[in-house]
Formats: structure tokens, C-alpha cells, sequence
């Protein structure tokens, strides 16, 4: 049985539509202003009318079979993928500014102080390590049938 216009949408129908604008959005056929109105209005529907209507003017979008050049996006030229790489500066941020801390209390204080930043970066470096080296850094290529 097709959807009627005037039957009511379910907050899975209303993700599914937020996640196409945010695709024509990251696309460039929206703007980050038009994107909240459609939100907005997204939210305050109640029917799959009310839902079309949001992205009639927009191209239909297929979001389980997007182009292989998106995912090469996320993937670094030395092969490690972008969120690996972001985990491993937080920890090299996190690591420095723990050493310079305890450098300064190490220079102010009359004794020398327990180096404690290696409890802080030491437990998170291991288990990044152990998620580089045996973990998948390559987004899941999908094989073709």
C-alpha cells in the first residue's frame, strides 16, 4: 500500500528527510540558513505532505549508495583514516599541555614532583596504538555484486 499525503509520519520518516537536506546542504544546493527553516518546518510535520514538501525543489538522493569519491574524502594521503588522525592529536594536545603544567609546578615547587602526566597520556596511547595498528583505519569499502 503507497503512502497518502495525508498520512501520518513517524520520527523515522522525519530522520530519513533530515538526513537528505543535510546531504543537499554538505552538497551546496541549500544554504546553512535554508537548512534550519526546512529543520524547523521538518520537525513540525506531521504527514508525508508535510514532508515532501520540504525537499520537492531538491534532486532525489540515494543515501545507502553514495560516490565512491566521498568516501576517498575521509582517507589521508598516508593511508590513515581522518579520525584516527584527529584521535591521535587530541592525544598529542592533551600530552603537551599536561607536561607543560607539570613542568611549571615541577620549577616552582622546592622537590621534584611525581611525573604524573604519564598516567594521563600512557593508558590513551596504548589504546590508540593497539586501535592503529590492529584496528581497520580504512573505511568500509562496499563490494560490488
Amino acid at each position: 500500500m503507497a503512502n497518502s499525503p495525508e498520512m501520518r509520519a513517524s520520527d523515522s520518516d522525519r530522520d530519513r528527510v533530515a538526513a537528505i537536506l543535510r546531504e543537499h546542504t554538505a552538497e551546496g544546493r541549500i544554504s546553512m540558513d535554508e537548512f534550519n527553516e526546512r529543520l524547523e518546518q521538518l520537525y513540525k510535520s506531521k504527514t508525508y505532505g508535510e514532508l515532501a514538501k520540504l525537499t520537492v525543489d531538491l534532486p532525489d538522493v540515494d543515501l545507502r549508495n553514495r560516490p565512491a569519491k566521498q568516501a576517498k574524502a575521509i582517507e589521508s594521503k598516508d593511508g590513515m583514516h581522518s579520525g584516527m588522525k584527529a584521535a591521535w592529536g587530541a592525544w598529542a594536545m592533551a600530552s603537551g599541555i599536561n607536561w607543560v603544567i607539570w613542568l611549571i609546578v615541577n620549577i616552582s615547587a622546592d622537590g621534584g614532583v611525581y611525573p604524573w602526566p604519564l598516567w594521563v597520556m600512557g593508558p590513551w596511547g596504548v589504546i590508540l596504538l593497539v586501535s592503529t595498528i590492529f584496528g581497520s583505519n580504512q573505511p568500509e569499502k562496499k563490494q560490488k555484486k
